[in-house]
C-alpha cells in the first residue's frame, strides 16, 4: 500500500492556514483544481504523531471519517500535492491536506433539514411504537414548496445532529453533512443550545445559582450554563454541552421537575416561525 510522507521542508499547515484564501479566490488566481484547505485547529496535539489520514481530515473539519474514506478511495484527497487513494494511509499533523473539486461539489449537495419536532416523536430510529421525526419530512409538511419525502433516496443518510427526547419539542437538525454534525455535537463543541423550560415550582436564588454552576452528572462537573428566570414557572437555559436528558436531570437535582421543554436555538440557527410538525431546508448562507 502506497503511503505518503511529509516533505522535510514543508511548513506546518497550522502556520499556513492564517493567510490562506478561500476556494473562490484560489480559483481566480490559479489553474489548479479548486480545493478547500483546512487548518489544524488543535495545535496542542503532537504535530509529528503518525495518524490515519481520515482521522486528520475529521480533526480539521474537512469531513467525517466515513466521508474521508469514501473520498480517499475515489482519489479525491491530496496530501502535500500527491493524490492519495489507499485507505489507512498514515500522515502527520504537519501535512497539507486538500479536497479536490469533485469532493467539494459533493459536499455542497449534502442535505440539511430543520424540523420543529412535536412531543411524541423520537429523534432517530422509531422505537416502542413511536414514530421517528424524520417521518415528518413530507411535501405536505414542508414550510415552503419543497417536494422531499423521507422515503426518497435523496434523504438517505440523514441523521440527527443533537437529539431531542420524546417528551421534548422544538428545533431538531437532521443532516447528511458530517462536518455540521461534528460542529454541533463533537467532543470539543462549544455550540450553544437554547431551551425554554417550564417547571413545577418557583426556584430559589440558591437553586438557580446551582443550575448555572455547581452541579455534576455522571460523576463529572457540568460546564457553566446560562439560566434566566422568565417567571415563577419558566426558565431560559443555554447549554454548551449535551448529556442525555441533561436539563431534566439538572432540574431534578435541585428538587424540581420539568413539565415542558422546547429547544429554540442551536448556535446562530433559531427555530423562528417554523410551525410545530413542519420542516424546511437549511437556507444558503445559514449556519450554526
Amino acid at each position: 500500500m502506497k503511503k505518503s510522507s511529509p516533505p522535510k521542508k514543508s511548513a506546518p499547515t497550522r502556520k499556513n492556514s492564517k493567510r490562506r484564501p478561500g476556494p473562490q479566490t484560489d480559483a481566480k488566481k490559479s489553474t489548479k483544481p479548486l480545493v478547500r484547505k483546512a487548518a489544524d485547529s488543535r495545535p496542542s496535539l503532537d504535530l509529528d504523531e503518525s495518524i490515519r489520514l481520515s482521522k486528520l481530515m475529521s480533526e480539521r473539519g474537512l469531513c467525517s471519517r466515513r466521508e474521508a474514506d469514501r473520498f480517499i478511495e475515489k482519489g479525491l484527497v491530496e496530501v502535500n500535492g500527491e493524490i492519495i487513494n489507499e485507505l489507512g494511509t498514515k500522515v502527520t499533523r504537519r501535512d497539507s491536506v486538500r479536497l479536490l473539486e469533485q469532493a467539494l461539489a459533493h459536499q455542497d449537495k449534502l442535505l440539511t433539514i430543520i424540523i420543529n419536532k412535536p412531543i411524541g416523536y423520537v429523534s432517530s430510529q422509531p422505537e416502542d411504537g413511536y414514530k421517528a421525526a424524520m417521518e415528518l419530512i413530507l411535501p405536505g409538511n414542508c414550510f415552503g414548496d419543497e417536494t422531499y419525502s423521507w422515503k426518497d433516496s435523496r434523504c438517505i443518510g440523514l441523521a440527527p445532529a443533537g437529539r431531542l427526547d420524546i417528551d421534548s419539542k422544538g428545533l431538531l437538525i437532521l443532516t447528511q453533512d458530517g462536518r455540521l454534525a461534528k460542529k454541533i455535537i463533537g467532543e470539543n463543541s462549544e455550540i450553544e443550545k437554547e431551551y425554554l423550560v417550564r417547571i413545577d415550582r418557583k426556584l430559589s436564588e440558591e437553586e438557580v445559582d446551582l443550575l448555572r454552576e455547581g452541579l455534576e452528572l455522571d460523576g463529572k462537573k457540568l460546564k457553566r450554563a446560562e439560566v434566566e428566570v422568565l417567571n415563577k414557572e419558566q426558565l431560559k437555559i443555554v447549554l454548551r454541552e449535551g448529556k442525555k436528558r441533561q436539563i431534566r436531570r439538572m432540574i431534578e437535582l435541585v428538587g424540581a421537575k420539568v413539565t415542558g421543554l422546547k429547544r429554540v436555538r442551536i448556535g446562530q440557527l433559531k427555530l423562528g416561525k417554523l410551525p410545530e410538525g413542519q420542516w424546511r431546508l437549511l437556507e444558503p448562507g445559514e449556519s450554526v
